[in-house]
């Protein structure tokens, strides 16, 4: 009998060995500035496949301020004395704000976001014809559809990502969108 047990705990080990011998790497959501110089760890990698950098860019604007880079789908976090606390991934909705600075008009702790998704830390920051703007985290994890047909502009964060954007960007503060 003991050499039946220990055989199957040699099998489900190798096994577990091999299923994670080919899982794929988890993605890197949260980057707190000062982490690797700035380096990302995540597969990150531009078109041409490029590392892509999440050093601040330099066209995002001065003072305490969230900064929102489109192309990238990366979000700083700047504070008063322009160190970037903390940088992440996001993941963009349907549609997208224009590039500009806006200013956080509201938060709420918890909702339903317009596509149907239970949501917490929710941080709005424009509406444009209807479609509301901000910053949020999926209770469930899940992300939107970017090629939903209805136009929704939630930009979803990890859970641990939105609450340091809740704690950061309270009303008033600037957020400041670039290409």
């Amino acid at each position: 009998m003991a050499a039946l047990t220990a055989a199957a705990l040699g099998c489900v080990g190798f096994l577990a060995y091999q299923a994670s011998a080919t899982a794929p790497e988890p993605p890197s959501h949260a980057r707190h500035a000062g982490d690797s110089k700035g380096k990302s760890k995540g597969k990150d990698q531009d078109k041409n496949g490029k590392k892509k950098s999440t050093a601040l860019p330099g066209d995002s604007g001065s003072g305490l301020r969230v900064v929102y880079a489109l192309e990238d789908r990366r979000v700083w976090l700047v504070g008063a004395d322009e160190q970037p606390t903390r940088t992440f991934e996001v993941h963009p909705s349907s549609a997208s704000p224009a590039p500009g600075t806006y200013e956080v008009t509201s938060r709420r702790q918890s909702t339903i976001g317009s596509d149907g998704v239970k949501v917490e830390h929710v941080v709005v920051f424009h509406t444009d014809e209807g479609v509301v703007f901000g910053f949020s985290a999926a209770v469930d994890g899940s992300t939107p559809d970017p090629n939903a047909a209805k136009k929704t502009g939630g930009i979803r964060e990890s859970r641990e990502d939105a609450s340091a954007m809740w704690d950061f960007a309270q009303v008033g503060t600037r957020v400041v969108v670039i290409a």
